[in-house]
């Protein structure tokens, strides 16, 4: 477990990123900003979220949650909610979503390529430690 550490910097980052999708998933109904701008800040939740408690490479990091957005993506593609039987479940179907759209995936790649932009000319720490 020497990879566990707790980082309340990107702790902190996790938690209003976390408000703000509340927000937008519970007040914002528009076309653009509940599904595209909330599809790039969920990634960037995530991988707040991980290096929160895991002192890992952050492009391994970055490339990891970028491949569980693809995955999350997939399974809709897949309708796996609904072979699972779990359409009607509100949390699944706000974790999981319904349905497959290519658009999905170009957010996704946005929020990482935010995420590697914001640690390499962002973070003053990057320099030091690419792995913190």
């Amino acid at each position: 477990m020497k990879n566990v550490r707790f980082n309340k910097n990107y702790f902190a980052w996790a938690v209003l990123l976390f408000f703000v999708e509340v927000v937008i998933a519970l007040f914002v109904h528009d076309k653009f900003i509940r599904p595209y701008v909330g599809d790039v800040l969920v990634v960037i939740l995530i991988y707040c979220a991980l290096k929160s408690v895991f002192a890992v490479s952050k492009l391994k990091t970055a490339v990891g949650v970028l491949l569980f957005a693809f995955a999350v993506e997939t399974t809709q593609y897949l309708g796996l909610i609904f072979s699972l039987g779990w359409e009607h479940s509100a949390l699944a179907r706000a974790i999981l979503g319904t349905s497959f759209a290519w658009e999905d995936i170009c957010a996704y790649i946005i929020g990482f390529l935010i995420i590697v932009f914001a640690e390499k000319y962002l973070n003053p720490t990057y320099q030091n430690s690419q792995s913190s």
